[in-house]
């Protein structure tokens, strides 16, 4: 159910973003994305057919081999982007990676850098305030004291995330994911153009995005 919920909201927005893409490729011969965080199959999932016209570069803290023509894998922090010039890629896309930087200070910097390096781009992340947090899929757990969090961690499998090994483990996963307000998420992408998901009602999930206009 879960997955399928999810699922969703995934092709539901990609359609949204595509539509954006092909009004791109209608007015430029190519395209060239830079994925923050991104996956091969991610990308095959949603059915997209690169052709000729569409190069994705996939940016991970790691390199990962590819498969498909089209595709390629560099290693790199999305927080500094070194080595890629200004304005390098005609969009930069990112699917729920900005939450996972800990700190305020590292989504600012990976805001600038995305803005740098890209003509256009497309960046979504989860609402803090859905009442169900995405990656533990816990009623509230953004807002429960700190240590109770860890607690929870460390000693049950809980939604996306697997029982940490020990609490130093569950201290690091429950640092890692700082969730942005609508408020919070558009202040670092200012100018930028706004897709709400909502659920129920309740806004689930945001996009950020800045199409160039040629």
């Amino acid at each position: 159910m879960k997955a399928a919920i999810s699922n969703y909201f995934r092709a539901k927005r990609f359609g949204f973003f595509k539509a954006l893409l092909d009004g791109m490729l209608q007015t430029q011969k190519k395209v060239k994305i830079l994925d923050i965080g991104g996956t091969e199959d991610y990308w095959k999932n949603q059915g997209l057919v690169l052709g000729d016209q569409i190069e994705i570069v996939l940016l991970n803290l790691y390199k990962a081999e590819v498969s498909t023509p089209g595709f390629t894998s560099i290693k790199g922090d999305a927080t500094h982007l070194e080595g890629i010039a200004d304005k390098s890629f005609d969009l930069v896309y990112s699917n729920s990676v900005i939450e996972h930087l800990f700190t305020l200070e590292q989504q600012e910097k990976m805001a600038k850098e995305t803005i740098r390096v890209g003509k256009s781009y497309f960046i979504q992340t989860p609402n803090k305030y859905f009442p169900i947090e995405p990656h533990w899929v816990f009623p509230f757990f953004q807002f429960l004291p700190f240590g109770l969090q860890v607690f929870l961690t460390q000693h049950f499998n809980l939604g996306h995330i697997p029982k940490a090994k020990n609490k130093e483990a569950a201290i690091s996963l429950v640092k890692e994911v700082r969730l942005l307000s609508k408020t919070e998420f558009t202040h670092l992408f200012k100018g930028s153009m706004l897709y709400t998901e909502k659920f129920l009602g309740l806004n689930k999930s945001f996009a950020v995005y800045q199409i160039e206009k040629l």
